[in-house]
């Protein structure tokens, strides 16, 4: 048995969906399919990959999330007009599949952000500090009413980078985007065993600890609040992918 659940727990096999979006996207990316062009129909994609209207819907959307493709209800789906510029380092919707792949990316943002928040602590300056609070604000009101938080998350996030005055920091957090945040792709209130509205206020909580130490400029506490806030996700990740 344990031989059998070793593999799986590493990485979970590629989906059909993932398989259509990198033969679609490289198309794309090869001018088989040129900008502002109309793409193939969902049936016509069936058809030729032997995929169901499932797989495609899916894979259609991942490359709406990478900006390769823009849909038009009742009309189709296009190539965009402008497609985003190659970059020497990024993260795609398509390369976050597994819970595997978002631990790794959690490991790769406990790194960047626990320093990210400590250089916010001693750099940060009113409008950044504004831009936090205005974040964090607009999580718990979007956690009240039912709406998606991610976001205000990403927001609160991508502030603390700008606040480093690093320009890298804040370039590599948004080229990073909401995707990596891990309910984007996970139902984490599940993983946690809380309630949604319970996580979600947890969660903020550790936001606005995080803002307290960055707004009375203590850089260490910014670092540990920062780091405790992201190796908690991570931890539950890693449980549940060992469970799997």
């Amino acid at each position: 048995m344990v031989s059998q659940l070793a593999p799986r727990t590493m990485r979970r096999s590629r989906s059909l969906a993932v398989d259509l979006v990198d033969t679609l996207q490289a198309r794309i990316k090869d001018g088989t399919y040129t900008t502002g062009t109309r793409m193939p129909t969902e049936a016509e994609i069936m058809v030729e990959h032997g995929v169901s209207r499932t797989v495609v819907r899916e894979a259609v959307s991942r490359l709406q999330q990478a900006r390769l493709v823009v849909t038009q209800h009742g009309i189709g789906s296009f190539v965009s007009e402008s497609l985003p510029e190659e970059q020497g380092f990024r993260i795609d919707p398509v390369d976050v599949e597994t819970v595997v792949d978002i631990v790794n990316v959690l490991e790769l943002r406990v790194s960047l952000e626990t320093e990210s928040a400590g250089l916010a602590a001693s750099r940060r300056n009113l409008r950044q500090l504004a831009e936090m609070q205005n974040a964090i604000a607009e999580f718990e009101k979007c956690a009240a009413t039912g709406t998606d938080t991610l976001e205000a998350d990403f927001r609160f996030h991508l502030s603390i980078a700008e606040a480093t005055q690093n320009p890298h920091f804040f370039e590599l957090m948004r080229h990073l985007g909401t995707t990596v945040i891990p309910r984007a792709r996970v139902n984490s209130p599940q993983l946690a065993k809380e309630d949604k509205s319970a996580y979600l206020d947890r969660v903020n909580r550790e936001h606005k600890t995080i803002y307290d130490a960055i707004e009375r400029q203590d850089p260490d506490s910014a670092r540990a609040s920062m780091r405790v806030h992201l190796t908690n996700s991570r931890e539950r990740l890693r449980r549940f992918a060992e469970a799997s």
